[in-house]
């Protein structure tokens, strides 16, 4: 798939700049202060099939997911990236609200939330290097031309304050038109922990062993 080729040939080309120790152009370009870390886990928390593993000491449920690329900033701070391609009329500049893209803020905030689990100092801003192929060409000549920008995004943790028991005792957020992960999670474990304490928590147990994987 193309998408796979191009995420391959950007890990490609930012292990490159990884093994040097500086930043890439790219990082440059947008004043940002930071390189690509060489983490001895890093190849483990990009593979498909082990990536970043946590699992819920309450309920035994496992979470993980498999990024893309790990920076650091002069902060000592480890930035979360995730490689992005299509193909527009048009480079793809931010992120719009709505459909696959309120997906992908969810997804970086995942990731940024099982880094922290790890307990590693986490930026709250994580990076889309987005790849957006260029449909004005007068010929193919057997070769893609792409626009590359580096979009920002700084997740917005939901407060469990922002959350109110329903008549049917679910926990719903108030601000539900575009829920963060960080509220999902938080819903999660304040939803399982009431179950756990209620007349039913003798069926609780069978939760053990469940999985919850994001990896694209």
């Amino acid at each position: 798939m193309l998408n796979n080729a191009v995420d391959h040939l950007l890990k490609q080309e930012f292990d490159s700049y990884r093994a040097q120790g500086i930043a890439h152009p790219l990082m440059s370009a947008y004043g940002l202060q930071a390189r690509p870390v060489d983490h001895e886990e890093l190849e483990k928390w990009r593979h498909n099939f082990t990536g970043i593993e946590y699992t819920h000491t309450l309920t035994g449920i496992t979470f993980y997911g498999a990024i893309d690329d790990l920076w650091k900033d002069t902060d000592g701070k480890y930035i979360v990236v995730d490689y992005k391609a299509t193909a527009k009329d048009y480079p793809v500049t931010e992120l719009y609200d709505g459909g696959w893209h309120d997906s992908y803020r969810r997804q970086l905030e995942f990731y940024q939330w099982l880094l922290t689990q790890k307990g590693m100092n986490v930026s709250k801003t994580g990076y889309f290097v987005y790849c957006t192929a260029k449909k004005d060409a007068k010929a193919f000549d057997a070769k893609l031309e792409f626009s590359i920008n580096l979009i920002p995004y700084k997740y917005s943790r939901m407060d469990r304050a922002n959350y109110r028991r329903t008549k049917k005792t679910s926990l719903m957020p108030r601000h539900y038109l575009r829920p963060t992960l960080n509220a999902h999670i938080a819903n999660i474990e304040n939803q399982l922990t009431y179950v756990s304490m209620d007349s039913f928590s003798r069926s609780f147990p069978r939760w053990k062993g469940l999985s919850i994987n994001t990896t694209t």
